[in-house]
C-alpha cells in the first residue's frame, strides 16, 4: 500500500468537502429555487432538513456496511448515487420532487463521508491519525465558507440548476480520483461485526449516561447551528434584504469565528480540562440565544445586532464539538467507529429537526429561528449538567 500521510490527507479532504458543499452551495439561490418550483422560501428551506435526515441515515447504514464490504465499494457506490441525484435535481419542477431527490442525494453523501474517518483509521494511528483528523475538521469548516460564494457565482453565471451540475461534476471528479488513486484500505482478513453486534454496540452507547450527555451537547449545538443555516436565506435575503452576492460574506463570518474558537480552545486546554471548556461554550451559547430572543421581543433586531449574536452562538461550536467528542471517545475507545457513527446520526437528525421547526410553519419573522436556537442551547446545557460529572480542575504541569 503506497499511501503517505499527505496523499491520504488530500484524498480524504476532497471527499470530506462533498457534504458541506451539498448543504451550503445552494443557499444563496434558495429564493430563486422557491420561485422556480412554485413554493414558499420556508417550504423550500425544508430541503436542508431532508438532506440532513438522509445524511444521518446514510452514515448509520453505510458505516457498518463498509466494515463488511470494504471502503471502496461503498464509497464509489455512494458517489454514483450522489452524482445521479444531483443531476436529477436540476430538472425538479415541484417541491416534492426536490425533496425526494435531495434525500437520495444525501444517502449517497452519507455513504461517502462516513468512510473518510474510517480510511484514516485503516492507514494510520496515534499522532499521524490525529493530524489527518484535524485536516478533515478544517475542511469541514472551510468548505461552508467557500460553498455559498461558489453557489452565488454559479447562480449569477447561469441559474440555480448550474449549482447542482457543479455538485454532480465534483462527484464525478471524486469518482475518478478515489477510484484510481485510492486502494482498498480495509484489511479484509479482519473480522467484521455482525448486524446483531452492530446493534448491540449502538445500544451500549445509548445506555451510557455520561456518553449521552456529550452526544446531547454536540447534537444540541448542531441543532442550533442548523436552525440558523436553514433560516439564513429568509433572514438575510428576505428579512434584511441583502443581495445573493453579499449573502456569502455575512454567512461566511460565522465559519471564521468557529475556526478562531477552535484556536482559542487549544489555548485554553493548556490550563483547563475539555469538560470545563465544553461547559463554557454551552453557557456562552445560551447567553447569545437569550440575547437574540431579547432583541426580537424588543423589536430592535437590526443586522448590526443580530449578526454578532449569531456569530457568538455559532462560534461556540469550536469549544463544544471537539471537547464533547474527545470526552465521548474516552469512554468508547474500543468501539470508537460505532460511537462516532451514532454521534453523527443523532447530530444530523437533530439538525434536521431544528430545520423543520424553523421552516415548517412559514412564519415571516425571526421567532422560529431564535426560539429554536434558545431551545437547543437549553437542551445542551441541561443535558451536560444532568448527565455528566462536574469536571475536575486540571492540575498544573510542573
Amino acid at each position: 500500500m503506497d499511501l503517505n500521510p499527505r496523499r491520504v490527507a488530500l484524498l480524504v479532504a476532497a471527499n470530506t468537502a462533498l457534504a458541506p458543499f451539498a448543504i451550503d452551495a445552494y443557499l444563496p439561490a434558495m429564493g430563486i429555487i422557491a420561485e422556480s418550483i412554485g413554493a414558499s422560501i420556508h417550504r423550500t428551506e425544508l430541503s436542508i432538513s431532508v438532506f440532513l435526515f438522509g445524511f444521518a441515515l446514510g452514515q448509520l447504514c453505510f458505516g457498518p456496511l463498509s466494515d463488511r464490504m470494504g471502503r471502496k465499494p461503498v464509497l464509489l457506490g455512494g458517489l454514483v448515487v450522489f452524482m445521479l441525484a444531483s443531476l436529477a435535481i436540476t430538472m425538479a419542477d415541484s417541491l416534492p420532487t426536490l425533496l425526494a431527490w435531495r434525500f437520495i442525494q444525501a444517502l449517497g453523501g452519507g455513504a461517502c463521508v462516513v468512510n473518510s474517518a474510517a480510511i484514516v483509521r485503516d492507514c494510520f494511528s496515534g499522532r499521524e491519525a490525529a493530524k489527518l483528523m484535524s485536516t478533515m475538521a478544517m475542511i469541514m469548516m472551510l468548505a461552508p465558507l467557500v460553498a455559498p460564494a461558489v453557489g452565488s457565482l454559479l447562480l449569477h453565471v447561469a441559474g440555480w440548476w448550474l449549482i447542482f451540475v457543479f455538485l454532480a461534476v465534483y462527484a464525478a471528479f471524486l469518482l475518478w480520483l478515489l477510484g484510481t488513486r485510492l486502494p482498498e484500505t480495509r484489511d479484509m482478513s479482519l473480522p467484521a461485526a455482525s448486524p446483531r453486534q452492530v446493534i448491540r454496540n449502538y445500544a451500549s452507547v445509548l445506555k451510557h449516561r455520561e456518553g449521552m450527555g456529550y452526544i446531547c451537547a454536540v447534537a444540541a449545538s448542531f441543532a442550533g447551528l442548523f436552525a440558523f443555516v436553514t433560516a439564513s436565506p429568509f433572514l438575510y435575503l428576505d428579512y434584511f434584504g441583502l443581495s445573493p452576492g453579499v449573502y456569502p460574506l455575512v454567512f461566511g463570518v460565522n465559519v471564521v469565528v468557529i475556526a478562531l474558537s477552535n484556536r482559542v480552545n487549544i489555548h485554553l486546554l493548556r490550563k483547563r480540562t475539555p469538560q470545563q471548556n465544553l461547559r463554557l461554550g454551552l453557557l456562552v451559547q445560551l447567553i447569545a440565544a437569550l440575547g437574540l430572543v431579547a432583541v426580537t421581543a424588543l423589536n430592535i433586531a437590526s443586522l448590526v445586532i443580530v449578526v454578532p449574536l449569531i456569530m457568538l452562538f455559532t462560534g461556540m461550536i469550536g469549544l463544544i464539538t471537539p471537547n464533547a467528542i474527545s470526552s465521548l471517545l474516552d469512554h468508547f475507545g474500543h468501539i470508537s467507529a460505532t460511537a462516532t457513527a451514532l454521534l453523527g446520526g443523532i447530530q444530523f437528525t437533530c439538525g434536521a429537526l431544528a430545520g423543520v421547526m424553523v421552516g415548517l410553519f412559514e412564519v415571516e419573522h425571526l421567532w422560529p429561528m431564535v426560539l429554536t436556537m434558545l431551545g437547543a442551547a437549553l437542551l445542551g446545557n441541561i443535558g451536560v449538567r444532568k448527565l455528566t460529572r462536574v469536571p475536575a480542575v486540571k492540575e498544573q504541569q510542573g
